[in-house]
């Protein structure tokens, strides 16, 4: 068996963003242009909104795979019905220890919901990773109702109690059911 010798280049990074009618997701094509061209799939979002799919993949290799990946990408841009676009970025560097919770908030949908949980974060300095909202109809009384879920990252010098009670209070206030409880894995 022969030792793993590590790389002479740094890997360099693809952020690609599409959007498409759902009957027509991008999704194989894309990977598959990933693939063709020597790279690497690193991370991907996919997810149907509306009546359309909407893709974030982050590819990774070598100055000249990626190249020839975007090479590929400006051809498949071209073709009808697909919105793409896409830029180089660098890899991640976690230069904050941040501790990874989960919250869950559902309210009686109206304007501004999402905007007073998101200030709250941002506001103490919480990054917001991943979020999800959608609205909808209670099934036993056609209520229109809003739901949310976001992946935070909580700065590891906060104080948790303190948090989870400003949001509680937060939430009270503007007749929110919400949860903030730690990632578990």
């Amino acid at each position: 068996m022969s030792p793993i010798t590590p790389r002479s280049s740094p890997e360099s990074q693809l952020l690609i963003q599409a959007l498409s009618p759902s009957r027509q997701s991008p999704l194989l094509g894309l990977v598959k242009r990933i693939a063709d061209a020597g790279c690497n799939l690193v991370d991907s979002r996919v997810a149907s909104i509306g009546t359309n799919t909407s893709l974030m993949l982050l590819a990774s290799g070598s100055w000249d795979g990626l190249a020839k990946l975007e090479s590929a990408l400006s051809k498949l841009n071209r073709e009808d019905g697909l919105h793409l676009s896409y830029y180089r970025t660098e890899p991640y560097q976690n230069e904050e220890q941040r501790l990874p919770y989960i919250v869950e908030v559902v309210a009686a949908d109206r304007p501004g919901i999402l905007v007073r949980i998101l200030d709250f974060f941002v506001q103490r300095g919480v990054l917001i990773d991943q979020l999800n909202s959608m609205r909808y109809q209670a099934m036993q009384t056609g209520a229109d109702m809003f739901q949310a879920q976001l992946t935070i990252g909580v700065p590891a010098q906060t104080h948790i109690a303190h948090l989870r009670e400003d949001f509680q209070e937060m939430c009270d206030g503007q007749n929110f059911d919400a949860i903030l409880d730690p990632v578990k894995f």
